[in-house]
């Protein structure tokens, strides 16, 4: 199994000559050409494993189209909050709040999308940008949009009307993506198992992850993409009411329709509760694969919603002599109480994560003390305002040309305060960033003069000492080290974000002005900072979105940038999606479906045992995997993990899942396990499982590099591998071989196949 980049299965058979034994092109297993009849004979194979790679990389970065998952980093990093919790036991009921908050969080960075797209279309264009004729002079393509031009789309309501199907777009295409990879990855179904047998776990020890449907989330991604796209075109239809309430109420014949608007905000509020209500009683089901149909009232809401808003479309158009846009569009101080509700949210988060990390015992490695889950869901709507302000301000920048959106000299007034506020925040929070990155540096040049003392004794002392390269394997390490100070950095951006962020929303609506007008009766040097923090803010808004955008560019052009960008996807999309059905898809609910369907059905019928060794995050794919055998298929495997993240990553961010007490019972299960692990990796550590029988997990630290200087075996210095290239130790060779004649004989004769109406099962 090969790990976070990916590799070829030439390259992990290290033969040119390979054969696909099973799977397709986007996942298979392959075996050198000479091995794929190995089971046909055995005499052949006395002694010897047969080898056999599963490839997976083209689950991340297979086809161009992957380069657009970028948009969703918002969605993805709210869905890793909600595996986030502490280690509580399942029946305590903070399980289910945190469940709730998290999914409810979710939906609001749905509205918050929907809103920022109408803010561009409705707001910026539609109402200020065309009704204005400083603005729309030099741009043909609005024209007809003019009021100048008397024509029939110059009237506000039928402006708006149309411009509202740009969002309806950006949410038609994320329920497009949801539902393209949803039909390619959850409704992959897992292999069949026999309920009730001597095999399965008892209930009393199994795990979530052992859990016939955890990695089958057909029904719940289905349910969850109705409700959001229900939200998203919602906030579209309620960013037309609001727009045209305040003209129907000072229309002198607007009586019928103020009565009609009336009765379409009711709906709206009806579908919104409704909406709510899904998303609240929405719920995993892992003990079983869920095959059942949603409910009519579920499957049909977003076509009933999209029905809504072409009323509402129809009334908002509807002739309304006099009419007139000025100023920003009404509503737009939604984006305040989105940003409120969603630290309301977080904060309500940490405090059922506090009751999971006491239920939980206070588990001393979990990250931040079991507040990761908050901390991250905080870094999601970060994230997404950052997203959102960046593109309705770059985009106002392009409107106004040379003006500056809220001056006296700008032809429409621009976004909504917030966002320049918002933007006014970001050099501040960079600074803390920087300021961060200063102490990880500082901390590097201590830790690598404390190292530098004991790197020498790891070697052959008969060598003659060289500093240079004392010092580079001493900052080889030190540098790897920073992965266990990572819960500080997320703490402290966690924590300047949400008073950042606080402060902002109290500035927008106390002034009721952009930073930069608001300090004008201000000091000079308070005037200055606060226009220069504006401008540096907007433009770094700016800057990441198109950066955003370049990146995407990129990767739809280069496989071989695809697969950096995979990288990042290889950590973030390891978990089904369970909050946010727009994040990018789960690979894993078709890597571990495939690992265990080849495992059991080999060993079921070859009598065979296995070793299954896995590599950075093929590591954690592998573990998964063997947890979804049965009892007595687990017996007979053996893994080896090196690189391994399962403890230092996933054990600490991720405690319910990968924490102590779940991987002693992954071990206790298995025939064995060995852990290669090295102080110069700065992802894989060591797994800390403390065995009853006495057996040490962990095999390490190994040495990097093999040699401190040059010998007659390696005259040339030897490279310093960190991460990778654990197969070039000679520790590799003899932990696999050590695993490999525990559990016997590689190939064993062929069984016979079974009689008709036998089971074919042998037993245990």
């Amino acid at each position: 199994m090969h790990g976070v980049g990916g590799a070829t299965p030439e390259e992990m058979l290290g033969d040119p000559r390979v054969r696909r034994i099973t799977g397709d092109d986007t996942a298979a297993c392959y075996r050198r050409t000479e091995d794929a009849d190995a089971e046909a004979r055995p005499d052949d194979y006395r002694g010897e494993p047969v080898r056999e790679a599963y490839c997976w990389s083209n689950l991340t970065s297979g086809n161009s189209a992957r380069a657009l998952w970028l948009i969703l980093v918002p969605f993805m990093v709210a869905n890793l909050a909600h595996w986030m919790r502490p280690a509580a036991p399942q029946e305590h009921k903070a399980q289910r709040i945190y469940d709730v908050l998290v999914r409810i969080l979710a939906l609001t960075l749905t509205v918050l999308l929907a809103a920022a797209a109408c803010e561009v279309a409705l707001d910026l264009t539609a109402w200020q940008c065309a009704g204005t004729a400083a603005c729309v002079d030099g741009k043909s393509w609005l024209g007809f949009l003019s009021p100048a031009n008397s024509g029939w789309w110059s009237t506000p309501g039928r402006r708006l009307a149309l411009a509202s199907m740009l969002p309806l777009l950006v949410i038609g295409f994320l329920w497009w993506l949801s539902h393209r990879t949803w039909s390619a990855y959850e409704s992959a179904s897992p292999p069949p198992r026999d309920p009730g047998t001597s095999r399965d776990t008892p209930a009393d020890q199994r795990t979530v992850l052992s859990l016939h449907g955890f990695w089958y989330g057909r029904r719940l991604v289905a349910r969850l993409r109705a409700a959001h796209t229900t939200a998203g075109v919602l906030t579209i239809a309620a960013a037309l009411r609001i727009a045209t309430a305040k003209l129907d109420r000072r229309a002198a014949e607007g009586g019928l329709l103020a009565v009609s608007g009336q009765m379409l905000t009711a709906v709206l509020v009806l579908l919104a509760a409704v909406t709510v209500v899904i998303v609240w009683r929405t719920a995993r089901s892992e003990a079983a694969p869920d095959d059942q149909s949603d409910r009519l009232i579920v499957r049909a809401l977003p076509y009933v919603s999209l029905g809504v808003l072409a009323v509402v479309a129809v009334h908002t158009a509807w002739s309304r002599p006099g009419a007139h846009s000025s100023g920003p569009l009404p509503g737009t101080a939604a984006f305040g109480g989105i940003a409120v509700f969603q630290s309301v949210v977080v904060l309500a988060l940490a405090v059922a994560a506090w009751f999971l990390q006491r239920a939980a015992g206070g588990a001393a490695r979990s990250a931040l003390n079991g507040m990761g889950g908050p901390a991250v869901a905080l870094l999601a709507c970060a994230v997404g305002g950052v997203l959102s302000g960046g593109v309705a301000e770059r985009f106002a920048d392009w409107m106004d040309g040379d003006a500056s959106p809220g001056q006296a000299n700008a032809p429409i007034p621009g976004p909504p305060v917030l966002l320049s506020w918002q933007a006014s925040v970001l050099p501040a929070l960079l600074v803390v960033v920087v300021v961060v990155a200063v102490l990880a540096a500082v901390r590097i040049l201590v830790v690598r003069r404390q190292v530098a003392t004991d790197v020498p004794g790891l070697y052959d002392p008969r060598e003659r000492p060289d500093e240079r390269r004392t010092l580079r394997i001493a900052g080889t390490i030190a540098r790897a080290g920073l992965t266990d100070a990572a819960p500080v950095l997320v703490a402290a951006i966690a924590a300047v974000t949400l008073v950042l962020g606080a402060g902002a929303v109290a500035g927008a609506w106390l002034t009721g002005l952009a930073p930069g007008r608001a300090t004008e009766g201000a000091s000079p040097v308070v005037h200055a900072a606060a226009e220069t923090a504006e401008a540096l803010g907007s433009w770094l808004m700016s800057a990441g979105v198109i950066l955003l955008l370049t990146m995407g560019r990129r990767a739809y052009r280069d496989h071989s940038a695809r697969r950096t960008i995979g990288i990042l996807w290889d950590v973030g999309t390891f978990w089904p999606r369970a909050a946010h059905p727009f994040a990018p898809p789960c690979y894993a609910e078709r890597a571990v479906p495939d690992l265990t369907w080849r495992m059991a059905t080999w060993t079921e019928r070859f009598d065979g045992r296995l070793v299954i060794s896995g590599h950075s995050q093929g590591s954690v794919l592998a573990a998964a995997a063997v947890w979804q055998l049965d009892l007595v298929t687990r017996s007979r495997v053996a893994l080896l993990t090196y690189g391994s993240p399962l403890e230092r990553l996933y054990g600490r961010w991720f405690p319910a899942y990968f924490g102590p007490s779940v991987l002693a019972g992954l071990h206790r299960e298995m025939d064995d396990w060995r852990n290669l692990w090295r102080f110069t990796d700065p992802i894989g550590g060591p797994v800390r499982l403390a065995t009853e029988d006495g057996c040490t997990v962990d095999q390490g630290p190994l040495r990097d590099p093999l040699a401190f200087g040059r010998t007659l075996q390696d005259p040339l210095p030897a490279q310093i591998l960190g991460h990778g290239d654990y197969q070039s130790d000679p520790a590799f060779d003899a932990v696999r071989a050590e695993l490999i004649a525990r559990i016997g004989p590689a190939i064993p004769l062929q069984r016979p196949r079974p009689a008709q109406g036998s089971s074919g099962r042998s037993s245990a």
